[in-house]
């Protein structure tokens, strides 16, 4: 009993991540070779810390444990900042990846995730409380990941386009 113990304390002890990890989607992917077929899965993970940070990554391995490691390596290569306004987003904004398209539609406080699964995912660990979603075209998860992910990279605070045009966040505001 005491060597289980021994064992399980002298695994390998990861690092606890600032970023929170959802699993979207899982794929058996075949390629065909002359002795046969080589079976491995694909893994479609997204990260965030739910306080504007958030990146999707795809992993491909042997074993869907490696699988996910790799997608979660690769989000965190591909992390962008999302600017919050209080608990939504600051404007509209359409996202297009391959031919699925994510319209982002800022709400009113208390509205919550009004979004599909896979674009759901994505806002909900960016950290954003209340938005309206449509996406149109294809359902993919990997693709309609993408594209919430090209539609929050449009995204500009009010403070950024200011900056930009020289201006104050007063006159940009109106």
């Amino acid at each position: 009993m005491a060597r289980k113990q021994d064992r399980r304390q002298n695994r390998r002890q990861e690092p606890e991540s600032e970023f929170k990890e959802k699993l979207v989607a899982v794929n058996r992917v075949s390629k065909t070779v002359k002795g046969g077929r080589n079976i491995r899965f694909s893994a479609l993970v997204v990260i965030g810390d739910e306080a504007g940070r958030v990146g999707a990554g795809v992993g491909k391995a042997v074993e869907i444990p490696e699988a996910i490691r790799k997608a979660v390596q690769d989000a965190k290569k591909h992390l962008i900042n999302v600017p919050l306004k209080d608990t939504t987003i600051p404007h509209q904004a359409t996202g297009y990846f391959g031919t699925s398209k994510v319209v982002l539609l800022p709400a009113e406080e208390g509205a919550g995730v009004i979004a599909g699964g896979a674009a759901r995912a994505v806002l909900e660990l960016a950290g954003i409380r209340d938005i309206r979603t449509k996406s149109f075209g294809s359902s993919n998860p990997v693709n309609t990941v993408k594209a919430t992910v090209e539609g929050l990279k449009l995204l500009r605070s009010a403070e950024h386009v200011a900056r930009l045009r020289g201006k104050t966040v007063e006159e940009i505001l109106g």
